[in-house]
C-alpha cells in the first residue's frame, strides 16, 4: 500500500509569495480563530519583497499548502493552518519538529514563541513539549453587514504624494524611527496592498492626527486593521475612535464581511478605543513560548 506523500517545509521565494497570500485569503472566514491574515504579510512587506519571502515558511502535502508561517522576528513565528487541517496529526507533529529544531531553519535557538490558531492540534502538542503560554492578547471584531456611520473627522486615503505624511505619523504614533516614505512605497508595491488602504485623520486645523492601514482578504471575508496609531500630541480627543470607525467604513467599501484587530490585553486604552468604535471584544488568545535553554557545558 502506498502512503501519502510527506509534508514539505519550504521557503517560497519572491515568486511563491502570490500562492502563500492566496491561501491566506482563502482561509479567512467569519468565526475563525484569530490567525495570520494576508494583511500581516502586507504590513511586513514594508521591508521589501525579498525580506518578506525570506520570512515566510510554508508546509505542503502533495502540492497543496496546509500551513503558512511568518517570522515576524527571528524568535516569533506567526502560524496559521488550513481550516480542514487544524487537527491533522501528521501536520501538527511535523510543525512541532520544525519549530523546535533550530537546524530546520524556522526558529532560532533560545527563547522563542509561536502564534497559532486556538484549538489547533499544534497548540496541544507544543504544550505537551513543555511550552508555556505567553502574555494575553485581545481580539476584537466589528460586523460590517450594515453601512458604517461617518467618523466625524476628515479622512484621506494615502497615495504616493502623501506617503511622507503617513510615514511621519507612523513614526510619531509608535515612537519608532524605522518607518519611512520608502517603507510605505515598498509596502504599497506588495501583492496584499492591492486590497488595502492607508487612512489618515485630520483635525479642524489640518493637522494629521491618526493613521490606520486596513487590509481586505476579499469580498465576504474578514478584513484586518494593522496598524492603528494616534499622534501623541493629539491623544485623548477621540481620534483613535474616529480612525477605527473610518477603518471599518473602508473595509465595508472593499466588501469585507467584518473588521478584526488584535492588541495586547495590557493595552487597556487600545481595547477601550476599539470597543468605543463598535468592535466587540472576543476571548483572549495567547502565544506559546519555549524558555531559553541553559547551554550544555563540556567537561
Amino acid at each position: 500500500m502506498i502512503g501519502r506523500m510527506p509534508i514539505v517545509l519550504s521557503e517560497p521565494g519572491v515568486d511563491g509569495l502570490s500562492e502563500a497570500v492566496g491561501m491566506l485569503r482563502e482561509w479567512q472566514y467569519d468565526g475563525a480563530p484569530m490567525q495570520l491574515h494576508p494583511g500581516d504579510l502586507g504590513w511586513f512587506w514594508r521591508f521589501g519583497a525579498r525580506a518578506t519571502a525570506a520570512a515566510v515558511r510554508t508546509w505542503s502535502r502533495e502540492g497543496r499548502i496546509l500551513a503558512v508561517g511568518l517570522l515576524d522576528e527571528p524568535e516569533l513565528l506567526r502560524l496559521t493552518i488550513a481550516p480542514d487541517a487544524q487537527r491533522d496529526e501528521e501536520l501538527a507533529r511535523r510543525l512541532v519538529e520544525d519549530v523546535t529544531g533550530p537546524e530546520r531553519g524556522v526558529l532560532i535557538a533560545g527563547r522563542v514563541a509561536v502564534e497559532a490558531p486556538m484549538g489547533a492540534l499544534v497548540q496541544d502538542l507544543l504544550s505537551e513539549e513543555g511550552w508555556d503560554t505567553d502574555e494575553p492578547w485581545t481580539p476584537l471584531r466589528r460586523d460590517l453587514t450594515e453601512p458604517v456611520r461617518d467618523p466625524g473627522v476628515r479622512i484621506e486615503v494615502t497615495g504616493p504624494e502623501q506617503a511622507h505624511v503617513r510615514a511621519a505619523l507612523q513614526r510619531a504614533s509608535f515612537g519608532r524611527p524605522t518607518f519611512t516614505e520608502e517603507s510605505w512605497r515598498a509596502m504599497a508595491a506588495g501583492l496584499p496592498y492591492a486590497d488595502a488602504r492607508c487612512l489618515v485623520a485630520y483635525d479642524d486645523r489640518g493637522n494629521a492626527v491618526a493613521v490606520v492601514t486596513v487590509w481586505s482578504a476579499g469580498p465576504g471575508r474578514p478584513g484586518l486593521l494593522e496598524p492603528m496609531g494616534v499622534h501623541p500630541e493629539h491623544r485623548g480627543h477621540g481620534y483613535g475612535k474616529a480612525i477605527s470607525v473610518a477603518a471599518a467604513a473602508a473595509l465595508h467599501e472593499l466588501g469585507s464581511s467584518s473588521a478584526v484587530v488584535c492588541t495586547p490585553s495590557s493595552n487597556v486604552g487600545a481595547v477601550a478605543t476599539y470597543k468605543s468604535a463598535g468592535f466587540q471584544q472576543l476571548p483572549e488568545v495567547r502565544d506559546l513560548y519555549r524558555a531559553a535553554q541553559a547551554p550544555v557545558l563540556s567537561m
